[in-house]
């Protein structure tokens, strides 16, 4: 867009008319800046640029608002930066009652200070006129802003009264007397540049994306107590002041993140395809020779992939949250090509403690106390029913029948497949191996595993803008496997088998980062914790593919998250969304309030059953939550 000469009428008025209409407004301004108003709103950030000193990164920690003017100081430009603000307090002045303009800037060398380790220590300053009516809205600043931490420590934060709040050697941009008396009113922010050198041209990246994500979320703690307070505008939440437009940068981001991502397609590439004659070959050995495995050829070069991921614009990101939330994702699929570009090898066992952690010793106790208390039983009773991957394919299909009673748009996929050992979900496909064999009593929570949880949350996700919703965000997989396992629980199905299968693999993880190898700890599964021997190869195979793969030790870690965030109080609706993870559970919540994300379609079976909820309020209610679902799933003694 070309830049005007001069904030004129014509242009000023442009502003306005779509203000009026109550329609979003983005406009670059002569020199340099932009005017950004998502919607009509009682408040407008405004930071000018000043000539006389360097200043870089100020102007990014206002991005994160609603309704911004960024502009520069230059002299000529001033009469016509007043008269624009003026004019956007005007517009919406008559409908909110009152309008609060804040002026951002940064200390100056002087103030920020150049001496001793406290000197680059955060620091805020409101400058504001006194008026008695504003006095909580600058408590409220000084509250939120004393309550974020930067760079691991509290702000200083204090007030100073001051008729015409403004950046030193520029006038304020609303002056005149009666300003409060008309409902208008200006309060100026000064920030203590921690974010970049002394000299103020080398920004710290790093610094500065957590200071703009922690003072854009203080900024709307304390605008939710002026609007409320002062204005006829009632937001039930500060989160609702947030912004609702998306600039273009954010949907490139994102889908080229998920295309990626799809293109990566990391389980199917990281898993053997020769499992069948892997165990054979290890059965008839006495499994006295490591196994030999197989993959399918890798479609992507790995590294040369990285060019494409590293060109996302997520720099280019206004919005803090969602420049969080995409930058993660960026890092994550490095982690895993990363990690493809070393297959079959120890160093993919490095790459994966980055993309799915470690265990630590509260999960490692967890999982022993699983397998303590929870004995051995047989593998499969002669005279029970199981059901075949044909059979199973039925009842799927039944499932995503019920999942399109309630939403047209379901498409996905459901296929057997003779190099799958079990089930897998990957980009909308279930995929059935050809042998399986499953217990009847486990179908139906195997199918709400499945088709109740991963396939309904990929369509949860189709429904919303961003693609990542389908794909998977950042640490997804946690989050997922313990609300598909707890989907088992409120199926009725899971099992005490089931349960020492999940704490097992935890136990396999450990012993792959402690260096033992595979027939080791086929070993130690098999004889001290008395799973079969064809279990064991495959709770060891899962683990040691690829060169060592810790992600089974998210399914345990996930359902005790879960049922740890139901205990107090979570709503397990937020996890259906899409495929998210816990620390994405928040920010859903607030795009959902901004109205960025739209009410996820789908609900499962199992919020809709009587029995399933009835497990889910015992869950919620119960003090120690693993030991619920263990005595639930335990045969009663009488």
């Amino acid at each position: 867009m070309t830049r005007p000469e001069q904030i004129d009428e014509p242009f000023i008025e442009g502003v306005l008319e779509r203000l009026r209409e109550d329609q979003a407004v983005r406009r670059t301004l002569p020199l340099w800046g932009r005017v950004h108003v998502d919607r009509r709103l009682p408040f407008l950030f405004l930071y000018r640029k000043p000539l006389e000193r360097p200043d870089e990164g100020t102007d990014q920690l206002v991005l994160g608002e609603a309704s911004y003017v960024l502009g520069s100081s230059e002299a000529r430009l001033q009469g016509g930066l007043a008269a624009l603000i003026q004019g956007i307090v005007d517009v919406n002045l008559p409908v909110f009652g009152a309008f609060l303009v804040v002026e951002v800037w940064s200390a100056s060398d002087a103030r920020a200070g150049t001496d001793g380790p406290g000197s680059r220590e955060p620091a805020f300053r409101l400058w504001h006129g006194g008026s008695k009516e504003l006095f909580p809205t600058v408590e409220a600043f000084e509250r939120s802003l004393r309550s974020i931490r930067i760079l691991r420590t509290r702000p200083e934060v204090e007030s100073v009264v001051e008729r015409d709040p403004g950046p030193p050697g520029l006038d304020c941009c609303l002056a005149g007397p009666g300003l409060a008396t008309r409902g208008i009113y200006r309060l100026g922010l000064e920030v203590r540049p921690v974010y970049r050198s002394i000299n103020g041209q080398d920004v710290f990246p790093v610094a500065l994306r957590e200071l703009r994500r922690a003072f854009s979320k203080s900024t709307k703690h304390a605008l939710v107590e002026f609007v409320r307070q002062r204005t006829s505008s009632r937001p039930a939440h500060y989160q609702m002041l947030g912004r609702r437009s998306v600039v273009k940068a954010v949907w490139q981001a994102d889908r080229m993140l998920a295309g990626i991502s799809d293109r990566i397609d990391f389980l199917r590439f990281v898993t053997p395809i020769n499992l069948r004659e892997a165990w054979t070959s290890f059965d008839s050995n006495g499994g006295s020779e490591l196994p030999s495995f197989g993959y399918r050829p890798l479609q992507i070069a790995p590294l040369e992939l990285k060019r494409e991921l590293f060109s996302a614009p997520v720099q280019r990101i206004e919005d803090p949250e969602l420049g969080w939330m995409l930058r993660k994702k960026q890092r994550e699929l490095d982690w895993q090509l990363t990690a493809l570009a070393a297959r079959d090898s120890r160093e993919f066992l490095y790459a994966s403690l980055l993309v799915f952690g470690d265990v630590d010793q509260p999960l490692l106790d967890e999982a022993r106390r699983i397998l303590e208390r929870v004995p051995p039983s047989p593998e499969a009773n002669p005279g029970s029913q199981t059901v075949t991957a044909s059979k199973f394919l039925a009842r799927a299909r039944e499932e995503i029948e019920f999942l399109k009673l309630q939403h047209d748009e379901v498409r996905v996929g459901i296929e057997i497949n003779a190099n799958i050992a079990g089930l897998m979900v990957s980009n909308g496909t279930l995929f059935i191996g050809a042998d399986l064999q499953v217990p009847s009593a486990r179908i139906e929570a195997l199918v709400q595993h499945e088709v109740g949880t991963h396939l309904l949350t990929f369509i949860n996700g189709q429904a919303q803008p961003f693609r990542l919703l389908r794909s998977g965000l950042a640490e997804y997989d946690e989050l997922q496997e313990g609300l598909a396992v707890l989907s088992e629980y409120l199926a009725g199905g899971l099992s005490p088998a089931r349960l020492r299968l999940l704490a097992a693999r935890v136990i396999a993880v450990k012993h792959l980062t402690d260096g033992a190898d595979f027939i080791q700890t086929f070993n130690r599964l098999h004889r001290d914790y008395g799973f079969s021997k064809r279990t064991a190869f495959g709770i060891s195979t899962r683990v040691f593919r690829s060169g060592g793969l810790t992600k089974d030790a998210t399914y345990l870690r996930g359902l005790v998250r879960i049922l740890t965030h139901l205990s107090g109080g979570g709503r397990i609706e937020p996890l259906l969304a899409g495929k998210i993870g816990f620390d994405d559970i928040s920010v859903m919540e607030e795009l959902l309030r901004r109205k960025v994300l739209r009410p996820a379609p789908l609900r499962p079976r199992y919020l809709q059953d009587p029995a399933s909820l009835g497990r889910l309020q015992s869950a919620k209610r119960n003090a120690d939550l693993v030991d619920l679902v263990i005595e639930e799933t335990l045969p009663r003694r009488g």
